[in-house]
This record gives structure tokens, sequence and C-alpha cells, in this order.
């Protein structure tokens, strides 16, 4: 039987084959011998993936050196038809309009029973160890996982979905070109709110505009850092960078007018008055500014009825190591600093990524 299968698919009789495995299946499945055959038969006909299943299955079952060698051959051969697919698949998507262009790819959160399955699919896709692919899954928020040409994050972010674990791609540029304004303070909030805000160039100017027309907010708590003096070990004297507070930052989204409008407690002016209706009756208006920051907050998001992000911490943990490898991003947060962080772009980089991706799921 196994030499007139081998036979068959050696003339690519697939049919013959196909029926001499089933008469052999009902005569004795158990027989690792029909297995490697089997595998041979799903090779031949293109069935990749099963037949590497079959082949370790063999493996799992026998001990006779032949047919161990025979499966691992197999094995290989399907590994390697599975690389120069891959090659293949890489070079198409390089070589489209913009293929090579920036770009950097995120991987989206993965709750529950279906982490397992996102895992797997990560290790299997990008080749590393099963247990670090489930260390990089995310649970609550997008984790930037890499940056790289457009062409190469087309194919692995396809790759990813068909692969159980849930990924994205977008252009660097477009995140860098993405116009922000800084909002200094608001000059009405009623009927048809205005600010007034400064854009990249440093120009201060006023924008009106309706509630209706912001899509969604995105804030986020962005660390403040001092120099401190700290004991080490046996009571040695050492400076070091600890957070000592958080700004918070509001992002409007108007994607009808393709710009952000930033909003920061720290650099919002009340000083110029406060518009809000009954400010007057705000608790403790007098002592600080941190409750009409509140009260502004929970106004503007009481008014728009899009979605509201807030999950950039976890998001900005993992980001901090890929900062140096994008383009310069001018943030538009004017927090005073001894030196310049890498937690102010990648907020920026945040807000840009929920910017992007509401015009793909828009479209």
């Amino acid at each position: 039987m196994q030499e007139a299968i081998a036979a068959a698919l050696k003339q690519k009789n697939f049919r013959t084959a196909a029926k001499l495995l089933q008469q052999w299946q009902q005569q004795d499945a158990k027989d690792p011998r029909f297995l490697l055959m089997a595998g041979q038969y799903q090779e031949a006909t293109n069935h990749w993936e099963k037949a590497e299943k079959t082949y370790l299955k063999v493996l799992q079952q026998v001990t006779n050196p032949k047919l161990m060698s025979q499966a691992r051959q197999g094995i290989q051969r399907v590994q390697t038809h599975f690389a120069q697919a891959k090659e293949t698949a890489l070079d198409t998507a390089r070589a489209q309009p913009d293929g090579q262009a920036p770009g950097l790819m995120c991987l989206e959160p993965v709750q529950g029973e279906e982490r397992q399955a996102a895992a797997q699919g990560l290790a299997k896709v990008m080749g590393i160890d099963a247990y670090m692919a489930r260390l990089q899954i995310p649970s609550r928020s997008w984790r930037l996982y890499r940056v790289g040409p457009i062409g190469d994050l087309q194919y692995y972010s396809q790759a990813l979905s068909e692969a159980q674990t849930p990924a994205f791609w977008v252009k660097q540029r477009d995140i860098k070109d993405l116009q922000t304004f800084r909002v200094q303070n608001f000059r009405r909030v009623q009927p048809q709110p205005e600010v007034i805000c400064t854009n990249i160039d440093g120009q201060t100017g006023a924008i009106a505009f309706n509630w209706s027309e912001i899509s969604q907010i995105v804030v986020g708590q962005i660390p403040l850092f001092e120099s401190v003096v700290d004991r080490g070990a046996w009571g040695k004297l050492k400076r070091a960078e600890k957070t000592q507070d958080y700004a918070e930052v509001v992002d409007l989204h108007c994607h009808s007018r393709r710009c952000i409008l930033r909003l920061c407690d720290r650099t919002y002016d009340f000083r110029r008055g406060n518009p809000l209706p009954n400010a007057e009756n705000i608790p403790d208006r007098g002592l600080s500014m941190r409750p009409q920051w509140q009260a502004l907050v929970q106004y503007v998001r009481d008014r728009v009825p899009g979605p509201v992000h807030d999950g950039f911490t976890k998001f900005g943990d993992n980001a901090m190591e890929f900062i140096d490898l994008l383009p310069p991003l001018k943030h538009q947060l004017d927090l005073a600093r001894v030196k310049e962080s890498n937690w102010d772009p990648a907020f920026h980089l945040y807000s840009g990524l929920h910017f992007m991706r509401y015009d793909a799921a828009a479209s």
C-alpha cells in the first residue's frame, strides 16, 4: 500500500492516492506509516500546515529511526516552504508603492481565553518562544511592537490577524504630519466653543468649532521628573531622577478639520477667565487651579458623544524603547523640564494612533 501511494504521488495522481489512503485508514489508522504517507499527500496537495501537524504526530508515536528520519525530513520541507513563501510575500509587499516608507506596528489587547490563541499566533508568525509571546500580548492597551518598512509591517499585521493575534500598522509620516494646536484657554464654551491656541510655529490664534465636531477624546498622565538626592548602598548619597508628579493632557480630536486640540493642566491659563457656566460655584476654586481644571474636563467630556481613550500609561511604558527610532514628533507640550523626556512624544504618538485608527474604522 505504501509503495502504491508513493507511486501515485510521484505521478501526481492525487485522486488515486486519496483513495488508497482512505482504504488504509479503514484498515489501520494507527499505523505510523499511514500517517507518514498522509503527511506526504497533504504536502503534495499544498496543505502545508496539516502536513506539519501530521509529521509531528509521527514523531510522537514512533521510535523507528527510519520513520523518524522521514518525518523530520517532511517537517524540514514544510518549514523551507514556509520560509520561501514568507520571503516572496515580503518582497511583494516591499515592492508596492510606499513599501519602503517607515511605519510602525502595534498589537491590540486580548483578554480572557483568547489570549492563548493570540500568543500562539504571535510565536508562530514572529518565530519567538511561546513563553515570551505570552508575555508580549497586551491585555489592556496597545503595545508598540515593531518599527520598519511599511511593506514588512503590512505582511506581519495581516499574518498576525489571520493567526488570531490582532495587530495594525500606520505610516510614521501620518503621525508626524498631524496638525496639533496647544490650547491656552477657552474663550467661550457655549453655544459655540472657541479656544485660543498656538500652532507648531508658535503663532497664536482662535478656533471656533461645534462640540459635535469632536469625534473622540484621548487623555493621559505624563510623569514629571525631578532630580533628587537619595541614599544608595552602604548609605552612600547618590543623585537620581524620580517621578514627583503627573501632568494631565486631554486631546480633542476633530477629524473633519484633521487636527487635534491639546489641553494640559500645567499650561492651561485660567487667569484669562473661566467661561464655564456657574464657574463661581466651583468648590475651592480660589485655593488652586485643580478644581477648575477638573470641572472643565468634566464639562468637555459631557459634551463629546464619542469614546474616551485612557490607556496611555501602559502604552507609554512599552513605547519608551522605540521613541528614539522614530522621527522627531512635535508634541506641542510645553512642560517645565530640566531635560527632554520621551514621555512627551510618546503621548503624541498614542493620541496620533487613535486618530489614525478612527479614520480606519470610518473608512
